[in-house]
């Protein structure tokens, strides 16, 4: 027994990274071997016979990205209160789209999102802006991901990132591609079940350790277990204070940015094609209603984890460091600054980290996005849990990753190549295509991740506010206004997904003559942009069907027929 005990403990962060990620990713290998997709039908919705439990489980991890599990504490890490607009806006986006969109999509039975815009607008031009527009959005979503597998790879197996991100190209080529939509759905489940493990695990550790309490969501709101009486967030406000930071639980953003980021993130989460797909997949369309209450139901689980999370991280991250002798600072500190993600200069030569809110004394630089991977080395935790919460980290990331790709793979074979460019492909031919799409996928994929265009949850809430702009207004418009034409639909996305490429191109990357913060338009960060994008579609969309011909009369029949709740519970032929 003391003999295990020992191996146990001296195994190191590094072996058992190594032993947890080998296991998962045994299993999702053999997970794709084994639900090899076959067919188109399998490749794009797994057969469309996922059972809701199953599927329910799939669609919270591809929901559940890098943002949600590294990125969305640490951003509520750094910025307290102001950084609960994720929060807010990526859990009412999902309650959005399980009401909204989900039956209804799933009557109209497509394989793919500009697959609905084709057909519902009943045009070529409609269904190219739709693949345009999905491509966007999921090249923009995934580079965030593959930055996320970056991180932890770089950390966890002390490879750089640009490595990192190579051996998780390979990984998720391998499944996607083998496996499609049905290897991809049941690798999602297992993934699932080692991500939300792996968030919690850490989290209730913590929680015990600094509160007594071994529920996260109560211990971030409880007494100190140090007897001295004092809530945690209120020793957490003056730790900020004395800093010359914010306090946690006051919030600096203007109202209006504040509202604009949270209903771009909603809006987003309700246009984001690889989630849409997820509920292709099912037989029915009460097994999408279903699904879509059983994903909420378990993405909850992590999303009422991540503020105490990122309490306990901040406020261990302070104590650790601040005003401490860089000489005697803790081993995962230097190994984090190898990677770059966290970085000391010693402006006054005294030796003392100086981690203040005044950036000329400020000696201390502190990436968002490891605050979740180092918490449980922060807090000392055993080696296993720091291994573990590595491995839940690449579970999040790779799974959405996987879904997008297969939705770029199926806009380019399917909606591109099947349906516009060579109709009578055989189906060997379309799945050909479908791989080789996702190759090409994965292999730009990964240039974004090893250059993305900022943090994780950043470039993510960019994807958001390009599906609030793009796809939102024409699936809204095309499932509950019948009138609503190919020409309005088709102008409302081009000028939604423009303005919103243009705001984000100027104020994010310094194009056409840069940008500050003071010059952003109505006080909106490129982040909640898409709200002022989507409503901009909806304008375009809604003025210029006025002034063109109505919809065929056998579209606004289609149309009639996907909202009717009689013999809903069976899917269409089609």
């Amino acid at each position: 027994m003391m003999n295990s005990m020992f191996l146990v403990e001296s195994l190191g962060v590094q072996n058992w990274t190594y032993i947890l990620v080998g296991i998962t990713f045994t299993i999702y290998i053999g997970i794709a071997i084994w639900s090899r997709a076959g067919s188109t039908k399998e490749f794009y919705v797994a057969g469309g016979g996922v059972s809701p439990l199953a599927n329910g489980m799939a669609t919270a991890a591809d929901w559940m990205s890098a943002a949600s599990f590294i990125s969305m504490a640490g951003i509520i890490s750094f910025a307290g209160y102001d950084g609960a607009v994720y929060l807010m806006g990526w859990t009412g986006g999902y309650v959005l789209l399980a009401l909204l969109l989900a039956p209804y999509l799933r009557k109209f039975g497509k394989f793919t999102v500009p697959d609905f815009i084709g057909d519902r607008y009943y045009s070529k031009t409609a269904r190219l802006v739709g693949v345009f527009c999905a491509l966007i959005v999921s090249f923009t979503y995934v580079a965030g991901q593959m930055r996320g597998v970056g991180l932890v790879f770089s950390r966890f197996l002390e490879v750089d990132i640009n490595t990192g991100v190579i051996i998780g190209m390979i990984i998720v080529l391998f499944y996607a591609v083998l496996g499609g939509m049905k290897g991809i759905t049941y690798t999602q489940v297992a993934q699932y079940c080692v991500l939300i493990f792996a968030f919690m695990v850490p989290a209730i550790f913590i929680s015990i350790q600094m509160t007594g309490n071994p529920i996260p969501q109560l211990g971030f709101g409880s007494t100190l277990s140090d007897g001295s009486g004092t809530y945690l967030l209120d020793k957490l406000d003056g730790l900020s204070t004395d800093l010359g930071f914010a306090e946690y639980t006051e919030g600096s953003k203007s109202m209006i940015d504040v509202f604009a980021i949270t209903l771009a993130l909603m809006v987003g989460t309700a246009g984001l094609p690889h989630v849409i797909v997820r509920f292709f997949t099912v037989k029915r369309v009460k097994d999408a209603r279903k699904s879509a209450g059983l994903a909420l139901l378990l993405i909850v689980i992590l999303y009422t984890t991540a503020p105490a999370v990122s309490v306990f991280a901040r406020t261990n991250l302070i104590e650790t460091v601040s005003n401490k002798p860089y000489a005697g600072v803790p081993e995962w500190f230097k190994k984090w600054e190898t990677t770059g993600l966290i970085t000391f200069n010693d402006k006054n030569n005294d030796g003392l980290i100086q981690y203040v809110a005044d950036k000329d004394k400020n000696e201390l630089v502190v990436d968002n996005d490891i605050m979740v991977l180092a918490n449980p080395e922060i807090a000392q935790l055993p080696d296993w849990v720091i291994a573990l919460v590595a491995a839940g980290a690449l579970a999040a990331a790779l799974s959405t990753a996987a879904g997008l790709l297969l939705v770029i793979s199926s806009s380019v074979s399917h909606d591109l190549i099947k349906k516009m460019i060579n109709p009578k492909i055989s189906e060997k031919g379309e799945l050909i295509a479908a791989r080789l799409s996702a190759v090409v996928a994965v292999c730009v994929a990964g240039y974004f991740g090893i250059n993305p265009p900022g943090f994780v949850a950043a470039t993510v809430a960019l994807a958001f506010g390009l599906a609030a702009a793009s796809f939102f207004p024409a699936i809204i418009l095309g499932i509950f206004y019948k009138k609503m034409n190919k020409e309005g639909a088709i102008a409302g996305m081009i000028v939604g997904i423009c303005t919103m490429l243009f705001y984000m191109l100027k104020f994010k990357f310094g194009w056409f003559g840069g940008g500050e913060k003071a010059d952003w338009w109505f006080g909106i960060s490129p982040e909640g942009f898409g709200t002022i994008a989507m409503i901009l579609n909806f304008i375009v969309s809604v003025i210029i069907m006025r002034f063109t011909p109505e919809p065929p009369q056998e579209v606004q029949e289609i149309v009639e027929n996907i909202r009717i709740p009689s013999g809903a519970g069976e899917a269409t032929d089609h």
